[in-house]
């Protein structure tokens, strides 16, 4: 029974919904509402169960004074029957209005908004900045981003369910107890007000600098999270460099900034408690002795001295609990801010206004006069008013130096970036007017850079295709000549075959076979489109040799772009194009451009020619 009223609360709300507005704001206090906003009315029903449960708690002083009062002036074995109704009501609050308040209050903290909305808060961040442009990450620690991440949702829970728990019950409380004592005496006003003014004051003061400060603590968190887990991802290249020394001086750096915002921070916690101390023994001590002094002079009763006297020792207690809530809220705040300077940055590539899906009928890829610079703005243009057509069905080879625009235009065919002047179109259709999953979808990519998610083979190879079956997967493992590698392989969990994981960037799997799986996704993929980005450059020759025939049946009606630096692999190419510097300085067969004598030329006297027989190609 009691599970199934646990389960309503918590499905009350789906941490993995998404708002109507996917993009979250700036400002502290707009970000903090566009999250709080969709729990709206279980915070409503929270401030409703704590303003009662808050006058609930500010009744046992009263009820202490009711029965001291009933002692003094009851004979002993009359109490309850003449004072029952008074002794049955006090038990009813406490023990029914009171625990059923704080129960219900429990539920649906705990269960209706605690854990949905921590994870909502996640889920949501994350949906936003995965879609930032590839630009975002390169700017930054994945781990930094991941952090930021991951601490709003804790953040932003954490703050509003303390304001509502500790501040907006305080302030209950701190009312009933004010009509209280000024229906007993104004006199023991005075010290109330003195203390609210004080402590007012002391809230005012502190909390700002312990926002201010868990800001940057937070940001010193961020950045040594980032190196920490930069050096993680990197442990291959830290290993053998043998570079220990520097990089523990250089995350050390990172972790002594970090503490020295943490001492500042707890400096101001110091000071805080220290004031708060010397305040709350003034409080109590000046309400007990004018409550003293009241009954001493007969202005007061004993029943009322026996609940002013409480009334101050809880105030006291509760000031403590508050401020340290207080502070905590404004942590988290803080945290919080942090985050939103992170997540709410807003896209900087997006679809177009009504933007379609690309139609792909023939394949056809167009550079119309395309201008890009990596840095908007300054010089040092990469790509200037390039022009390329390549026709449907063609395979074109582009060739030259390293930092000569290849791979920039292959992402900006991807539309990775966006050109600053020009156009590219598929089909006739600018890639900018057309949803960028569709460009994507219709485009299939091997990389020099091949990694793979840290998740099983099957995973990794069906991901340019989720719907394929595993006989299809299988077929195209074997085709790139990787199906008898992946029948090899177990993981530490046991799971072998297709269901083995990769290690985080497919680390447990050669460059060769990374690349091999890479390819056998693209074969899978099977789109129109085909983009080989020195996809057998970590293969050696006996297997590039293998994979030759399967990738030229991959290639076989589709569109294909190829880079590489090794020219055997792409001179059999319809067409090769030479860049320098973002510019086509030369185009032709591989046959045209040897007998030219230029600078494709020069660059194929370097090279040994390979292992393919592309001479005798040449010469047929």
């Amino acid at each position: 029974m009691f599970n199934r009223i646990l389960a309503w609360f918590d499905n009350r709300y789906s941490p993995v919904a998404l708002a109507a507005d996917r993009q979250p704001p700036m400002g502290l206090w707009p970000f903090v509402f566009y999250f709080v906003g969709q729990f709206r009315s279980a915070f409503l029903i929270r401030i409703v169960l704590v303003a009662i449960g808050s006058v609930a708690d500010a009744t046992l002083p009263i009820f202490v004074g009711v029965v001291v009062g009933l002692l003094a002036t009851t004979a002993p074995g009359e109490m309850f029957s003449q004072h029952w109704p008074t002794l049955l009501g006090m038990i009813v609050v406490v023990a029914v209005i009171r625990p059923l308040t704080f129960i219900l209050d429990s539920l649906v903290r705990n269960h209706a908004i605690q854990p949905n909305l921590v994870n909502l808060v996640r889920w949501q961040s994350h949906f936003h900045v995965i879609r930032q442009s590839w630009t975002f990450f390169q700017n930054d620690f994945a781990g930094r981003i991941s952090n930021k991440v991951l601490q709003s949702g804790e953040a932003l829970e954490t703050a509003i369910n303390s304001a509502v728990d500790a501040v907006w019950y305080a302030i209950i409380f701190v009312v009933v107890a004010i009509v209280v004592l000024a229906q007993m005496d104004v006199v023991l006003l005075l010290p109330m007000v003195v203390w609210l003014a004080l402590y007012g004051l002391l809230f005012t003061i502190v909390m700002p600098l312990i926002s201010r400060f868990s800001e940057k603590l937070s940001e010193a968190k961020s950045v040594m999270t980032g190196r920490m887990v930069d050096s993680y991802t990197n442990i291959q290249t830290l290993k053998t460099f043998s570079s220990d020394d520097h990089e523990d001086r250089y995350v050390s750096e990172a972790v002594l900034e970090h503490t020295d915002e943490y001492r500042r921070l707890m400096a101001v916690f110091t000071y805080m408690w220290s004031v708060l101390f010397i305040l709350n023994a003034g409080l109590v001590v000046s309400i007990t002795w004018l409550a003293l002094a009241g009954w001493n002079n007969g202005a007061l009763t004993a029943a009322s001295v026996a609940t002013a006297i409480p009334f101050a020792l809880q105030i006291m207690n509760m000031s403590g609990w508050i401020l340290e809530i207080g502070s905590n809220i404004f942590r988290q705040f803080g945290t919080a801010r942090d985050s939103m300077e992170t997540i709410a940055q807003p896209l900087t590539l997006l679809n177009a206004p009504g933007a379609v899906g690309l139609e792909v009928t023939k394949g056809e890829l167009v550079f119309d006069d395309v201008s890009f610079n990596y840095w908007r703005g300054k010089s040092g243009t990469v790509i200037e008013h390039f022009n390329l057509t390549i026709a449907p069905g063609e395979k074109v080879g582009l060739v030259g130096r390293s930092g000569a625009g290849k791979s920039t235009l292959v992402n900006l065919a991807l539309r990775l970036f966006d050109v600053e002047d020009g156009a590219i179109r598929i089909d006739g259709q600018d890639v900018r007017e057309v949803t960028q999953e569709s460009v994507r979808a219709a485009i299939g990519l091997v990389s020099q850079d091949t990694s793979l998610l840290h998740r099983s083979v099957r995973e990794n190879i069906k991901y340019g295709r989720q719907s394929a079956t595993d006989e299809a997967m299988v077929e195209a493992a074997d085709q790139a000549k990787i199906g008898d590698v992946i029948a090899g392989l177990a993981d530490p969990q046991g799971r072998r075959g297709y269901d083995a994981h990769v290690g985080e960037r497919g680390v447990k799997l050669s460059g060769g076979q990374r690349q091999r799986v890479a390819i056998a996704r693209v074969l899978l993929k099977n789109a129109p489109i085909l983009i080989l980005d020195e996809a057998t450059s970590a293969l050696d020759s006996e297997v590039e040799a293998a994979i030759q025939e399967q990738l030229q049946s991959l290639m076989r009606g589709k569109t294909v772009i190829a880079i590489a630096h090794r020219l055997s692999t792409i001179a059999a190419m319809d067409r090769l194009v030479v860049l320098e510097a973002g510019q086509i300085v030369e185009e032709g067969t591989h046959a045209e451009l040897l007998a030219r004598g230029g600078h494709y030329a020069q660059l194929w006297e370097r090279q040994s020619g390979g292992f393919l027989d592309l001479d005798a190609k040449a010469a047929e």
